[in-house]
């Protein structure tokens, strides 16, 4: 789906979502590395028919795990380097407001785990690995709580089971089921007709 951008080959693409009108984004972490052709880091969209990739935002450090807000007006990005949660608006064409960038919430702290993967429920909290384990955030980035898994740093995050109340994880060395209260987000599907 996309391997280049502007004939430069793309870092490691890494984590990626599909908005309901089928355009994908996705994070590029790696750079700046003399085996690498692009010298920064990048979060991109590929257009619905494939057809076009366009560079969104250029300023991540190490751009990870992205998600939208349940109406998808907001996109939330984590920089895993810098242990935070960056907010942009949605514009309608689908690309971002550069000037509503917000920190969302740092994720940093005294015990091990950097952000990474990253999900959201149908209320709009945000679920994602930092400091300590899974962190849950509501969607104006307060702290409601970490989940400790006994590990020492969360590597992914998904719903799942028939409620969606199953929180999935993965870290360097297992994979977890947490039952939670709230169903995350269904897997958007796109919007069919003319």
């Amino acid at each position: 789906m996309a391997s280049r951008y502007r004939g430069a080959r793309l870092n490691r693409p890494n984590d990626a979502i599909v908005k309901s009108d089928g355009t994908i984004y996705f994070t590029d972490p790696g750079a700046p590395s003399p085996n690498l052709d692009l010298d920064f880091s990048g979060v991109y969209c590929v257009s619905p028919d494939l057809g076009t990739i366009t560079l969104l935002v250029r300023d991540f450090v190490t751009p990870n795990g992205l998600a939208f807000s349940p109406d998808e007006s907001t996109l939330y990005i984590n920089d895993t380097r810098r242990q935070h949660i960056r907010a942009f608006d949605i514009q309608p064409d689908g690309l971002l407001a550069l000037a509503s960038d917000r920190v969302l919430c740092d994720l940093s702290g005294d015990k091990p785990g950097v952000p990474d993967g990253m999900k959201v429920d149908i209320e709009g909290n945000l679920y994602c690995g930092g400091s300590g384990g899974i962190w849950v955030l509501n969607k104006e980035g307060k702290h409601l709580g970490t989940i400790d898994h006994g590990e020492s740093s969360t590597t992914n995050v998904a719903f799942g089971g028939e409620d969606r109340k199953s929180l999935f994880f993965t870290t360097w060395n297992t994979v977890g089921r947490i039952e939670v209260t709230v169903p995350g987000l269904p897997v958007p599907s796109q919007k069919m007709g003319k």
